[in-house]
């Protein structure tokens, strides 16, 4: 047993801070009625996390090939518990997203330094087993997280779903200081810092302005001269990276089709796949009047289909192409959000039960073969980096997906609303109902208007749903086209400078690892 302890340690670790991403999903109806608090908190509730994860992962990977794996895994296990206790005794919405954000720094630090932990600590037959337990614990935590969430906010309250990192956090760290082994790359440098803020103002900026574009406009000064701002900084980004000996993410793979097909799929996949659930769990608990259990179970489709098709095709489809599997997978993705476009006014959680189930399926089927597919597009010596850009890309693109969607979830209810003459305020409606007060809204009605004011509601949801679950189907199809596309073909091997061979940091992915070339 004492063999095990350092994937104890490690998978502790990854199942909290992956259990973080979903976990709040069903608590936010209730932290809106806590926190007195509307829509755009609750999107940067979700965003603020997710947001901090993409833009660390390379530069907290680089920082652990410098100054040791072990105590940069260590830092962040503090980091985030802190954090969580801290979110946990927030007293406003300000605070609580600000501490988010520190979480996402903490998860970043961990995340980045999980695969080179155990690739360091376990050899051969052993080092198979551990990484397939790793990746069955990152696959429970997906389907854990409504589940635990819910639990949680129904019986203890919505703090709670921060303050059990706790002792968790406590049991983690103890497991590593007895157990994990310090690990360096010899040949790191520097961590590439102007590039990391660029990345991150661009982002950043451009998150925001989507999470405020429903307050101000798309047309908007404000709203313009955030999007400005994000391309201003990702411009900044390209040349940094351009003019830098060692590179937060080496440019010269993006020559690589197969790569950026791989990194687009990667930031659709998880647009499309789950940025929707917490307005989904919002429908679910403020129009279905389902409690935070009943939300979270309604949910799990998903996260059980993902985890039975990934046990499958991890042994079933190993010699498949990874254009197929990956593709394949996106389209499926696609094609389960359209399914729940079926939604109307009164259908009831059973609706997106299909849909759900699709989605899983494709999301089992495009992950496991994506990670190995974005490594052996490059080479050997940038299969770390690679890694580690692809986690990038996926995190981006849950942070991003959250903002767009959000954006298109509230147009759609302030369209069906402005349809209402008893509507009034459309838009003050709208930010009524996505704050989760769709209950007190009918409550407030006259007692002959409220089954009107009801099927208002009702209406409302409806078609921001729908919306939303269209353009996330959107997304799915066009990543699944974009991948069947670009992967066509064997890649031809990215140029590295001779400078650079067997110098590569493993970057937010671990060690190299030893990679078939992609079908």
């Amino acid at each position: 047993m004492r063999k095990w302890l350092p994937l104890t340690a490690v998978c502790l670790g990854a199942f909290m801070l992956l259990v973080d991403v979903t976990i709040v999903t069903v608590a936010l109806p209730d932290m809106a009625t806590s926190l007195h608090t509307g829509f755009a908190d609750l999107q940067w509730v979700m965003d603020g996390y997710a947001l901090a994860l993409a833009a660390l992962l390379l530069g907290a990977g680089a920082l652990a090939d410098r100054v040791g794996r072990r105590r940069v895994y260590l830092a962040g296990l503090v980091l985030f518990a802190l954090a969580s206790l801290a979110c946990g005794l927030a007293s406003g919405p300000d605070q609580l997203i600000a501490f988010r954000v520190l979480q996402g720094v903490g998860g970043a630090a961990m995340f980045a330094t999980t695969m080179a932990l155990l690739s360091h600590a376990y050899q051969g037959r052993d080092r198979g087993v551990a990484f397939g337990v790793w990746g069955a614990v990152n696959g429970a935590a997906a389907a854990a997280g409504p589940i635990v969430g819910g639990l949680l906010t129904e019986h203890f309250g919505w703090r709670w779903i921060f303050l059990v990192n706790l002792p968790v956090s406590v049991l983690a760290v103890a497991v590593t200081l007895r157990a994990v082994k310090e690990s360096r790359n010899p040949h790191a440098t520097g961590v590439d810092l102007p590039g990391m803020a660029a990345f991150t103002v661009a982002a950043g900026s451009v998150t925001y302005a989507l999470i405020t574009v429903g307050e101000h406009g798309w047309g908007s000064t404000r709203t313009l001269g955030l999007f400005a701002l994000g391309a201003v900084a990702l411009l900044a980004f390209v040349l940094v990276e351009l003019r830098s000996s060692r590179p937060m993410l080496d440019l010269g793979l993006l020559r690589n089709p197969a790569f950026v097909g791989i990194m687009i799929g990667g930031l659709l996949l998880s647009a499309a796949a789950f940025s929707y659930l917490g307005y989904a769990s919002l429908w679910l608990q403020s129009v279905r009047g389902m409690g935070p259990v009943a939300a979270g179970l309604a949910l799990l489709p998903m996260s059980v289909v993902a985890f039975l098709t990934a046990g499958i095709a991890g042994r079933r489809l190993h010699g498949v192409p990874a254009r197929l599997t990956v593709g394949g997978g996106l389209l499926l993705i696609g094609a389960g959000a359209l399914l729940q476009a079926m939604i109307g006014a009164d259908s009831g959680w059973a609706v997106l039960a299909p849909g759900l189930a699709v989605t899983g399926a494709g999301v089992g089927l495009a992950t496991p073969a994506m990670a190995a597919a974005a490594m052996s597009a490059v080479p050997a010596t940038r299969a770390g980096m690679a890694g580690g850009a692809l986690n990038t890309a996926r995190q981006l693109g849950n942070a991003l997906g959250i903002a767009l969607l959000g954006a298109v979830f509230q147009a759609g209810m302030v369209h069906s609303l402005d349809r209402s003459p008893a509507a009034g305020d459309p838009q003050g409606l709208a930010d009524a109902l996505t704050g989760g007060q769709a209950g007190a809204v009918v409550a407030r009605a006259a007692a002959g208007t409220r089954p009107a004011v009801e099927q208002l509601v009702h209406t409302a949801f409806a078609d921001g749903l729908r919306d939303t679950f269209l353009v996330s189907g959107a997304f799915g199809l066009v990543g699944g086209v974009v991948v069947l596309l670009m992967l066509r073909r064997p890649p031809a091997p990215v140029p590295v400078p001779a400078s650079t061979l067997g110098a590569e940091p493993a970057r937010a992915g671990g060690e190299r690892p030893a990679v078939a070339r992609m079908e």
